[in-house]
């Protein structure tokens, strides 16, 4: 995967499986929760077993000159794997919340709190971070804090990237912060994750979530993400569209092979 007319295209979208989206963004290429390790690997935390069932569609090698990663978090290996963690290090970039850039390095961002990336031909990305909530309220401690993303610029298309999140509360904030024209891609953690060891608790957002994120964004594209590829993961594509046909929303939903670069 090269670079190719990315300053030409405004907005772009590969995915890579999983969380692991790679965003081209005027001209800056931008790649969500990076999980690079094979199928079949498996990550012991404590009375959690994740087990890996897809590899990615892309390896670091073949993602090209990238500008930052968006990381959400750091503490779960379905959002940072090892061969993630290694490819941070070849990053000029990560933006991160700022506990996990205590972690992992990078540059931590409070809610809300903004980095500013300049583009090669000229004008600027602002990179805003957005509240997450992983778990049901009170579990915040437990689970560690995670962060969205919302990215806009100057004649730009406007991108939001929610991270593993549960809670519709942060996106109504987020959509009272934006213009009132909506945002022109959600890249959506669905997928309604769920543990054995916590019974019915979601740690990802279910599809009818993410179909109603979307009309509260005004999404005129949604990307669902974090469906596939991991053995937690519990509704598929089959339930995004799904749900989004049910709220008479099917027109957002942007769907394609993996690997493949789209243009939204």
């Amino acid at each position: 995967m090269t670079n190719g007319n990315a300053e030409e295209q405004q907005l772009s979208v590969t995915v890579v499986g999983g969380p692991t989206v790679v965003i081209d963004l005027g001209g800056l290429r931008f790649v969500t929760d990076p999980t690079f390790d094979a199928a079949d690997s498996s990550y012991s935390m404590g009375p959690v077993e994740l087990r890996k069932l897809e590899a990615p569609a892309l390896t670091p090698d073949e993602l090209g000159p990238v500008a930052a990663v968006l990381l959400s978090h750091d503490q779960h290996p379905d959002n940072l794997d090892g061969a993630g963690r290694a490819f941070l290090k070849t990053v000029p970039l990560v933006l991160t919340t700022e506990q996990s850039a205590e972690r992992v390095g990078g540059t931590g961002l409070a809610p809300w709190a903004e980095h500013v990336l300049e583009r090669p031909g000229g004008g600027q990305v602002v990179v805003t971070a957005v509240p997450a909530q992983h778990g049901p309220a009170g579990t915040e401690q437990m689970l560690g804090a995670v962060t969205g993303f919302f990215l806009s610029g100057e004649g730009l298309p406007t991108v939001y990237v929610s991270g593993d999140n549960v809670s519709l509360d942060p996106v109504r904030e987020l959509a009272q912060r934006v213009d009132h024209d909506g945002i022109d891609l959600a890249v959506l953690h669905v997928g309604a994750a769920q543990l054995a060891p916590f019974g019915p608790t979601l740690l990802s957002m279910t599809a009818e979530q993410g179909a109603e994120a979307a009309e509260l964004l005004g999404a005129r594209r949604v990307l669902a993400v974090h469906t596939e590829g991991w053995a937690h993961f519990t509704e598929g594509a089959d339930a995004v569209a799904e749900s989004f046909t049910k709220a008479g929303s099917i027109r957002r939903l942007v769907v394609g092979d993996e690997g493949a670069r789209l243009a939204v």
